[in-house]
């Protein structure tokens, strides 16, 4: 079952013979892991992560960005070495064979599919509450606005008609094109930076160190499967830096991927980090951060009713995890409230682009799924003048906007890191077996101290995975399972590597390509 692995010379023979269009330069894959990274965390989960940690929450984003910095590090080798589509699934294909290949390419739906619904969710949101009724005076009616069942379990809407909107149209972006919604993307990341340079600029000077005390409320340690403190504020936040995978899954259509590729992966997260640490620092530092405790001291859970009934009350009405759009909340409270609805708008102007990247992440992972025959080549299928994978594109799309139509956001974020997680892992085994495997295959980049970035890679993943809420932790293995059934079902007897239709791989590569038991190498067809 782990004996077929694809050998680096078929992996890379396949993508120069179906390979997608090379449009995409180092800046460009810089803003597309900026354009998915900003936005989720800032202005979505700050409130939640401040609920959890206090002003720990930086020490969360801390841990949260060095846990991704080495993982990127692991990702910039492999992804400069195997420039293709397909992001961890590919790079494990090559190393530690088919079945934990389709394992990655399984749990990285929950990383994309599961949160670009809840962005549109979100998104969604910020269109029905800021821009039609603060705005334009229009009031969408309740069951336009919400799916079937709202946060919490109450009664909601019929159909969420804006995220289904915004879910179609990212989608029918990506359909036309990369280079088209690579612009599009770099106009809104541009939208963003300013807005959260002009957050800094104006909240730091309102610091005081009084606010920062006690610095962590809940400890370090909330405790197995609680999710909370600092380290399981981290473990939430991590779902802010996910934007930096995405980049690895665009290297079948970057230029020069072995130079472009790791520039775009590190740099996008060393940006995004520093960004992060300075903004939870303005945003605390000038209001507050203080979690709300329940009667033992421990902070209310997150988005649960109990927080809910708290922020209720006028006197945590000012309370920065009682915002739904904490960053223009903490503008307003410090007497910047025109500002505050202007960085409103940039959110909602801006959370497209994360559903975009999302979207074009998930969508590439499926298509070499699909290239490889787990999925139904029909999917690979691209379209002879936009030059993009269109059909899975469009099924993919459809999946998230009905699933944004229809269901509640919940805690997705933690689900979403489950499978990001584990992702994130293979990764840094697959370099290490590569060094070990292929020494003399070419790289242009080379991950520094592998000896200690990759275990600490591995050993960091796992340590945020088991301070995961207990209910996002139980929900990995589930999904694995019915992937499972999917693999043995259809997947596994109609794999080309399983049938022999393995590309011709290039000579020079013969001796570092491990042999693949039973199956005799095919030559140029």
């Amino acid at each position: 079952m782990f004996a077929r692995v694809k050998p680096l010379g078929a992996i890379l023979e396949t993508a120069e013979k179906k390979s997608l269009h090379r449009t995409l330069g180092a800046f460009q894959l810089m803003l597309f892991g900026i354009g998915c990274v900003i936005g989720t965390g800032i202005f979505v989960l700050t409130a939640a992560g401040a609920q959890k940690a206090g002003p720990g929450l930086m020490l969360a984003f801390t841990i949260a960005g060095a846990i991704c910095i080495v993982a990127a590090l692991c990702y910039a080798e492999i992804a400069a070495m195997v420039p293709v589509a397909g992001s961890a699934y590919t790079y494990t294909y090559a190393t530690m064979g088919e079945f934990l290949a389709w394992t990655v390419g399984w749990s990285l739906v929950l990383e994309y599919a599961v949160a670009a619904s809840a962005v549109s969710v979100g998104w969604s949101g910020y269109f029905s509450g800021t821009i039609l009724n603060e705005f334009l005076g229009i009031h969408l009616p309740p069951w336009l606005s919400a799916g079937p069942l709202a946060l919490g379990g109450a009664p909601g809407g019929l159909i969420n008609l804006p995220a289904l909107v915004i879910a179609l149209l990212v989608t029918w972006l990506l359909m036309i094109g990369t280079r088209e919604s690579a612009w599009f993307n770099a106009v809104l990341v541009a939208i963003k930076v300013t807005a959260l340079t002009a957050f800094i600029m104006l909240t730091l000077p309102e610091t005081e160190a009084s606010r920062f005390n006690p610095f962590l409320p809940a400890g370090v340690f909330g405790g197995f499967g609680t999710g909370i403190g600092a380290v399981g504020a981290a473990a939430t936040m991590f779902f802010a830096y996910v934007g930096f995978d995405a980049v690895s899954t665009a290297a079948e259509e970057t230029k020069d991927p072995q130079r472009n590729v790791p520039i775009g992966l590190v740099g996008s997260l060393l940006f995004c980090t520093v960004f992060y640490i300075l903004v939870s620092a303005g945003a605390i530092g000038s209001i507050g951060g203080q979690p709300i405790l329940g009667p033992n001291g421990i902070p209310f859970p997150a988005g649960s009713e109990e927080l809910a009934r708290q922020c209720a009350m006028p006197q945590y009405a000012q309370y920065l995890v009682c915002s739904d759009e904490a960053l223009a909340h903490v503008l307003r409270v410090i007497g910047h409230g025109a500002i505050g609805n202007m960085l409103g708008i940039a959110a909602f102007v801006a959370l497209p682009s994360v559903i975009l990247i999302l979207l074009f992440g998930q969508t590439r992972i499926f298509f070499v799924m699909a290239r490889d025959g787990l999925l139904p080549e029909k999917l690979a299928a691209v379209h002879p003048k936009w030059k993009t994978p269109y059909v899975v594109t469009a099924i993919t799309g459809a999946v998230v906007a009905v699933g944004a139509a229809f269901f509640p956001v919940g805690r997705l974020a933690d689900i979403s890191n489950a499978g990001t997680l584990y992702a994130f892992m293979m990764v840094a085994i697959a370099v290490m077996i590569l060094r070990k495997r292929s020494p003399d295959f070419p790289r242009k980049f080379r991950t520094p101290a592998l000896w200690f970035v990759g275990p600490a890679t591995i050993v960091g993943c796992i340590f945020l995975f088991v301070n995961l809420p207990a209910a996002a932790m139980i929900v990995l293995p589930t999904w694995a399972l019915v992937g499972f059934a999917i693999y043995f079902g259809y997947s596994r007897s109609r794999s080309h590597v399983g049938l022999g239709l393995v590309e011709i791989h290039e000579p020079e590569y013969a001796d570092i390509e491990p042999d693949i038991p039973g199956i005799a190498d095919r030559g140029r067809s």
